[in-house]
């Protein structure tokens, strides 16, 4: 089996790794000014893609910009996801060079589209592959590979613990070589039970105080599981941005979520803001809770709500994800003041942070590394994946952090080269 890096390596974003030249594990974007996307070129038989957020999936329309047709294979839900975050690509950069496709490749998406379910063998490009639940998002998978010599397990994002949302991943599939994500390789996660409930008390607060608490949360994952939060706490809410479309298709797939009911009843305690800036600036003059994008103030109806609120104490921003450097959140974060919608802004306003990560931290990874110690790992998607694979053979791991460009070639079941 020979494996290619073509994204994804030792970096978060623009995930992409090709298998013997003829299966590609996922073609993702890299979020940033400008945006950037897998390195070199590639002409693969059919790609599958773990999960539909864009660091994994925002670059697959691409695939399909010239006369190649390759098959897209994706749980339902990543498949619906991606094509609306594809569509808001096209919406923010679809008249720029950042942007790699076009309607017309989009449109193309759907011809080439193949779902399975979780425990689903298929046949694709001359490997059998199969999906198990990842616990990251509803819909993400570990794919399993098998070219009838080697079996590589490719993570993708995972969870071992579990979240109001889904369950954490409890597959162990068998396998020679494992690509495994390493994001949070040097953390370890609050308990979910007690960063909850810290999120509750500090919202009441607030609210208690008269103040307004913005919650910028990403689309896919995060915004369901603050609906759900806030609904079993009876914390009343409105949710806007591109979220509200994401809920909309979850509900039509309640067996790829922990509990259905739950999130029917989450939708049903949330006001869904449908007006334009006008009922955003009223709405954030109230007494109440606010859950929209983007989670890092990137865009979105954020731009609206945080300069309302920016100016009163006892208001509160408060973030529920990671904050890439180079961005507005994190510019918050670190120095209290930053550029929104184009102008730089003073906040006066509390500015919070809780981690409510869909990822594995340092616990789980080496959790679920556990049942691998007779496999090949090759550690990717962190920005310290060769430390944390030294880590690794310290533990006596047979372990490796390939770059962005390199092959790993496997000559024999048990001898891997690089």
């Amino acid at each position: 089996m020979e494996i290619q890096f073509f994204g994804g390596a030792g970096e978060v974003g623009r995930s992409a790794i090709l298998v013997n030249d003829a299966l590609l594990l996922d073609y993702g974007m890299k979020t940033g000014t400008p945006s950037q996307y897998p390195v070199g070129d590639v002409d693969p038989e059919a790609v599958v893609v773990s999960h539909g957020h864009l660091d994994h999936a925002g670059a697959v329309p691409a695939l399909l910009s010239g006369s190649d047709r390759p098959e897209i294979h994706w749980t339902p839900p990543t498949r619906d996801l991606a094509r609306v975050l594809a569509r808001d690509t096209l919406k923010l950069h679809g008249n720029t060079t950042q942007c790699p496709f076009t309607q017309e490749d989009l449109n193309r998406v759907g011809e080439v589209s193949m779902t399975h379910g979780y425990g689903e063998t298929f046949e694709v490009a001359g490997h059998e592959v199969t999906f198990y639940d990842a616990g990251h998002i509803p819909g993400s998978a570990h794919v399993l590979v098998d070219d009838g010599e080697t079996r590589l397990l490719y993570t993708g994002d995972f969870h071992t613990d579990s979240q109001r949302l889904v369950s954490g991943t409890t597959a162990r599939p068998d396998a020679d070589v494992v690509v495994c994500e390493s994001t949070y390789s040097d953390v370890e996660h609050e308990d979910r039970d007690t960063v909850e409930r810290q999120f509750v008390e500090s919202v009441r607060t607030t609210i208690w105080e008269g103040g307004t608490v913005v919650v910028p949360a990403f689309a896919i994952g995060r915004t369901q599981e603050l609906l759900l939060v806030c609904a079993e706490h009876d914390i009343d809410c409105y949710v806007d941005g591109m979220g509200t479309r994401v809920t909309e298709i979850l509900r039509q797939y309640p067996d790829f979520v922990r509990d259905g009911d739950a999130l029917q009843r989450a939708v049903s305690n949330a006001r869904e803001v449908t007006g334009r800036d006008g009922q955003r600036r009223r709405i954030a003059a109230q007494n109440t809770v606010i859950i929209t994008t983007a989670g890092m103030l990137s865009g979105g109806p954020a731009m609206t709500y945080v300069p309302e609120i920016a100016d009163r104490p006892v208001n509160k921003i408060a973030f529920t994800g990671y904050q890439v450097e180079g961005t507005p959140g994190r510019e918050l974060l670190d120095t209290g003041s930053a550029e929104i919608d184009g102008r730089r802004m003073p906040v006066s306003a509390q500015v919070e942070s809780y981690d409510f990560s869909a990822h594995a931290d340092r616990e789980g990874l080496l959790d679920f590394l556990d049942d691998y110690r007779n496999a090949e790992i090759l550690v990717n998607h962190g920005d310290r994946c060769a430390d944390f694979a030294a880590e690794l053979r310290q533990k006596g791991y047979d372990a490796s952090a390939p770059a962005l460009g390199d092959t790993v070639r496997h000559r024999f079941r048990d001898s891997w080269t690089c």
